[in-house]
């Protein structure tokens, strides 16, 4: 095996990590715990790459190179990490220079839904578009956009945060970013768990999420789409609030890119057809009609591989 790839997706709790293919097939993935202390991240990949190549019987000689996903923004040129602290590492962290120095191989380095829609759209659900939108629903709303095969990043690395486009302008909630009524205050898991409760507080209809609540302490994205599903009127309620806020979104995005393909990433994304149903209802609503005619709405595929594999095209593209 020759020319193979590194794709490594850089998480809060554990790195993922994968050798892949040209051809875009992974030959094994594994992942480690994330030392928040920083200093300590970079060298563990190193020895958990070397370790594996041991295991494997390969040489560094047969790698193009690493590509990696991490969370925040990067400005893809310079490959300098912005905001890394919350991994224990300076404001602005070196992330490609550290990576080639320590594991001594070619690197580049993105935003880590940048990669996951890079991901999506070489062997995912966005397999053959060259202009997609890549929106992920998880405990925060991440996204990334494709014009023409490239991922759009800007002018400095924040290109693509679907989740912050202000969808209530006023009244709306805290969101970790500072500002009030961001889309990822509604339609991430977090945000449809907040609605749910809120529901509960304020109206006074029987409902299964109400008795699921009173009864654990808790609700959860999932209990909502559950009970929807089971024709819970409330919970319908909820998702419908969510996907006229998502879809209205996803619109204004589409009517500048005319995307071919919008892929739903996410926890949330496993509700499938009960997401989907009414999102795209509310985005054909809203979307410019040749727009919505040339947009499939879908769900992502690759799961939890986006990450590595959207990393590793990086790799492909961008050193070889």
């Amino acid at each position: 095996m020759e020319n193979l790839l590194i794709g490594i997706d850089l998480g809060g709790t554990t790195i993922k990590l994968a050798f892949i293919t040209q051809e875009g097939e992974i030959i094994t993935k594994w992942e480690i715990p994330t030392d928040k202390s920083g200093d300590k991240i970079i060298p563990d990949i190193s020895d958990a790459i070397e370790a594996k190549m041991n295991e494997l019987q390969l040489k560094k000689e047969q790698f193009v190179g690493v590509g990696m996903g991490a969370p925040g923004p990067v400005n893809f040129e310079e490959g300098v990490f912005y905001k890394a602290t919350n991994l224990g590492m300076k404001e602005m962290f070196p992330l490609k220079a550290e990576l080639e120095k320590i594991i001594g191989l070619p690197a580049a380095v993105d935003n880590d839904a940048n990669v996951a829609a890079i991901g999506e759209m070489w062997k995912g659900a966005g397999e053959g578009a060259k202009d997609l939108i890549c929106v992920t629903l998880g405990t925060g709303v991440g996204g990334g956009i494709i014009s023409n095969g490239e991922v759009v990043r800007g002018v400095n690395g924040a290109g693509g945060e679907i989740g912050h486009i202000t969808s209530i302008p006023e009244g709306g909630t805290l969101c970790g970013c500072g500002k009030t009524g961001c889309i990822e205050t509604i339609a991430s898991a977090t945000g449809i768990a907040r609605l749910a409760k809120e529901a509960i507080q304020t109206k006074n209809e029987s409902s299964l999420i109400r008795e699921q609540f009173e009864r654990t302490g808790e609700i959860t994205s999932k209990d909502v789409f559950e009970a929807a599903a089971k024709g819970d009127k409330l919970a319908k309620n909820i998702i419908d609030h969510v996907t006229y806020h998502l879809g209205l979104a996803l619109s204004h995005i589409a009517n500048g890119l005319n995307p071919e393909k919008i892929v739903v990433g996410g926890g949330v994304s496993k509700a499938g057809e009960h997401l989907l149903l009414p999102l795209k209802k509310q985005f054909k609503r809203f979307a410019f009609s040749r727009v919505a005619d040339g947009a499939e709405i879908t769900i992502a595929t690759l799961g939890n591989d986006a990450g590595v594999i959207g990393a590793a095209y990086l790799a492909k593209t961008k050193l070889s």
